[in-house]
């Protein structure tokens, strides 16, 4: 009874040498492409973390008692958050823009959007 010992080494040793191909190519591209300028003038890297802090804005907005955080949309540019939609009262909406911009990475936060509509929030917050 011939030994599987051989064809698992030589299996183990491909599903290594794969990997380490992958990471490399993985690493290469990563090289290519880090500050390398994207269609609107903002670099790959700077999409991920704009995106990052978007997703964190609105995570923190809807943690937070007193806003109504499914009437606000979140937009980042190069670290710049710009608040939209409607909120219920001033107080609301510069406690969103307070929380924005607690938020790592936010340079600064635009709440001219953000339109008070005290009509459109009739109901408990959050």
């Amino acid at each position: 009874m011939p030994s599987l010992f051989p064809v698992r080494k030589a299996l183990l040793s491909a599903a290594l040498a794969m990997t380490a191909i992958g990471a490399a190519a993985a690493q290469a591209q990563e090289a290519s492409t880090t500050g390398t300028q994207a269609s609107s003038n903002q670099t790959v890297p700077d999409k991920a973390a704009d995106a990052w802090i978007t997703t964190k804005v609105k995570s923190e907005l809807a943690a937070t008692k007193g806003i109504h955080s499914t009437n606000i949309e979140v937009h980042t540019t190069d670290g710049v958050v710009t608040l939209s939609g409607t909120v219920g009262s001033n107080q609301e909406r510069t406690k969103a823009e307070h929380v924005a911009s607690k938020v790592k990475g936010v340079k600064k936060v635009d709440t001219s959007e953000l339109k008070v509509d005290a009509a459109a929030h009739s109901d408990s917050a959050h």
